[in-house]
């Protein structure tokens, strides 16, 4: 059924502040987007290239696009955005590549390519490929976690192969940036940390999303959380679906307390 029921209705008519919709599987989370998304342009006039819509995989985004497309006729249509996370991370990277210290050509290397040059950085016989590959996924879940080289702090008692990562951390990002390259992680990492740097560039964004919309928003690690922080800025016209079962909570990475830090970092979240 296409219908809503009173609960879902509300949340598409819905604008007067930050809004989290909680819902378990299969009640029409994605429903409540795809109608919102509709409703603000048909009904709020905002202009679908001023939306942007995220969700975790190509496959829910395809299907979320199909859905709009849907409720729409193309001419309205023409220039919303629905994407995974990284494919909005690579398009900010693409547009602002020279700010951020790369050419136009950068290439995006997969963990085959991270795990080369680690090796070649490494250069140590005694690291094992089980190693190696535990060193690169450290590495990713510190660029996950919006921690910089600079900023790394290790416990004492960390283990042998995380401090090797450490050592190795600063290298690794300079090897990348040698090659004109950035990995999966940088996809997101990259923007978060350059907008910090230059807040002009962020501003620009910012007036760019009138309003932003977030698909399995419990799934969203550290890096994902402070991108949606960012771009929705001051204005703040964000609406976030998540399931809170936490039973669930399986994404690489996932924070499922960035739940409860909408409460702390949106005010009038409803």
């Amino acid at each position: 059924t296409n219908r809503l029921n009173p609960k879902q209705n509300e949340a598409v008519h819905y604008i007067d502040s930050p809004l989290l919709v909680l819902a378990g599987a299969g009640s029409g989370k994605t429903r409540v987007i795809t109608k919102k998304i509709a409703y603000l342009i048909k009904q709020c006039e905002i202009s679908a290239s001023k939306i942007v819509a995220v969700t975790f995989t190509n496959k829910a985004a395809k299907e979320m696009k199909q859905r709009v497309s849907s409720e729409l006729d193309k001419k309205s249509a023409r220039g919303l955005q629905i994407s995974t996370f990284h494919t909005l991370g690579l398009k900010i990277i693409r547009t602002e590549c020279e700010l951020f210290g790369y050419k136009p050509s950068f290439s995006i290397y997969d963990s085959y390519d991270c795990i080369s040059i680690i090796k070649e950085i490494c250069n140590d016989k005694n690291l094992g490929d089980k190693e190696i590959s535990t060193v690169q996924s450290t590495i990713s879940s510190w660029k996950n976690d919006l921690i910089e080289p600079r900023k790394l702090c290790l416990d004492e008692d960390a283990d042998a192969v995380t401090k090797y990562a450490a050592n190795i951390y600063a290298d690794y990002c300079k090897y990348l940036k040698a090659c004109n390259a950035v990995d999966f992680d940088d996809l997101i990492y990259q923007p978060v940390i350059q907008f910090k740097k230059h807040p002009q560039c962020l501003e620009k964004w910012q007036n760019r999303i009138l309003y932003m919309l977030v698909d399995e928003y419990q799934d969203t690690n550290t890096s994902q959380y402070q991108l949606i922080k960012m771009l929705v800025g001051a204005r703040a016209a964000l609406t976030v679906v998540g399931d809170d079962d936490q039973s669930i909570y399986a994404w690489r990475g996932a924070q499922a307390e960035n739940l409860a830090r909408l409460k702390d970092d949106f005010t009038g979240l409803k």
